[in-house]
């Protein structure tokens, strides 16, 4: 069975970090890129950040630029998203997905497969 699972959400005060894993079981992540997505109760999902299947591209939503950073490690079979001085705003379940394609993308449509998400909660 194909599967992605997200892990590292919880509940965090303003300011301060987590780091978000995706782990695929059932496939290699090897030549799959991965795209890390939001969404905020009564929102649409929206791109968070993206990585191409070599890990040479990287792509950012102007909303978290300069405070998450994105990566993988295929040996693990696991990507990453390192969160930095959080905000409230950054609350939502956090969902990464894969495709085959291998292209960074920040499109929800673009994606084969998908976790079930994280729940990530920041505190003023």
């Amino acid at each position: 069975q194909l599967q992605l699972v997200e892990s590292g959400g919880g509940l965090v005060q303003s300011g301060g970090s987590l780091r978000l894993s995706c782990a695929a079981s059932g496939f290699s992540l090897d030549g799959y890129a991965i795209g890390w997505f939001r969404q905020a109760p009564g929102k649409e999902r929206e791109g968070v950040s993206a990585i191409s299947a070599s890990g040479g591209m990287t792509t950012y939503a102007d909303s978290v630029k300069g405070r998450f950073t994105i990566s993988r490690d295929n040996a693990k079979n696991t990507a990453y998203l390192q969160m930095n001085s959080l905000i409230p705003e950054d609350t939502a379940v956090y969902y990464c997905a894969a495709d085959r394609r291998g292209i960074a993308v920040e499109l929800v449509t673009y994606y084969d497969f998908w976790g079930q998400g994280t729940q990530v909660t920041v505190s003023s």
